[in-house]
């Protein structure tokens, strides 16, 4: 073990516990991200010089609404897209491990196909712009990215390669050597720094006028910052024949060409209209 390697600061998974009931970390890391991208989409849509026309596509008080159907379609499209993508023949052979998501295992793309479905629905029923609305989750998102993945790191899941570099970390489970904590690094990536970049996007660049312009960007810059983490990984072996392409960096490339493309095309279509 390198001298350099920093301790893994070993939390327990269980944040507290209420009789013979547990909450962990990884839940209240899904619902603390929830809350907080809830809160934050109401004080979008209560901010009327974002909008085109100063006109929020709906009021506020709908973001309620909202969020319960993005919270479906997150939790059912994050499970099932996790067993379908990443562990299929491990939840075949015990069905009923399906059901026990409080154990971890939610697929990040799996989770975006759900909210997007979720997202449609919620527009279709309202009769409001389904751009917008995406927009305006997109922009929310990285709230539960930053929480989801430190939840990731406190249960020492997505174990990263092993490294030198001095915050290097020993994590249970994988063995002697230290690794790159890359849970944190998608925290800060996909997290923090999305959060900042997509807020420049909507306060200081008007992005949320042009409906999609923000959900484009969103992919583009997740699908951008996920491959680069992917580097990192040593937990997915390579796909289609690569040593290095990997199955996350296989489901965001299409993310991030066509985030870069919409949002190339949406500003013009804009112009044009």
């Amino acid at each position: 073990m390198s001298r350099l390697a920093i301790p893994y600061p070993a939390i327990d998974p269980v944040a507290f516990a209420i009789g013979p009931v547990a909450i962990k970390w990884y839940g209240l890391a899904y619902v603390t991200g929830l809350l907080l991208g809830w809160l934050y989409i109401k004080r979008l849509l209560a901010t009327d010089r974002l909008w085109r026309e100063r006109k929020p596509p709906f009021v506020p008080d709908l973001a309620d609404d909202l969020f319960v159907w993005v919270a479906l379609g997150v939790v059912i499209g994050g499970r099932l897209g996790h067993i379908l993508l990443y562990e299929p023949g491990h939840y075949l052979s015990d069905p009923l491990e399906i059901l026990k998501i409080w154990q971890g295992g939610m697929a990040f793309h799996g989770g975006l196909v759900g909210s997007i479905v979720a997202m449609w629905l919620f527009a279709r029923r309202q009769g409001v712009n389904a751009l917008s609305v995406m927009d305006l989750v997109a922009a929310a998102v990285p709230f539960g990215l930053f929480f989801g993945r430190t939840a990731n790191f406190i249960n020492a899941e997505i174990i990263g390669r092993t490294s030198e570099v001095p915050w290097a970390m020993v994590f249970p489970g994988a063995g002697p050597l230290p690794r790159h904590p890359v849970q944190l690094y998608e925290a800060a990536l996909e997290g923090l720094v999305l959060f900042l970049v997509l807020r420049w996007l909507t306060h200081g660049r008007g992005s949320l006028a042009t409906p999609g312009l923000t959900g484009a960007a969103f992919l583009a810059g997740y699908g951008a910052f996920r491959i680069v983490c992917e580097f990192f990984k040593e937990d997915y072996s390579g796909v289609l024949g690569s040593t290095v392409l990997t199955s996350g960096m296989l489901y965001s490339i299409p993310m991030v060409i066509v985030g870069g493309v919409a949002m190339w095309l949406l500003p013009r279509r804009r112009a044009e209209a």
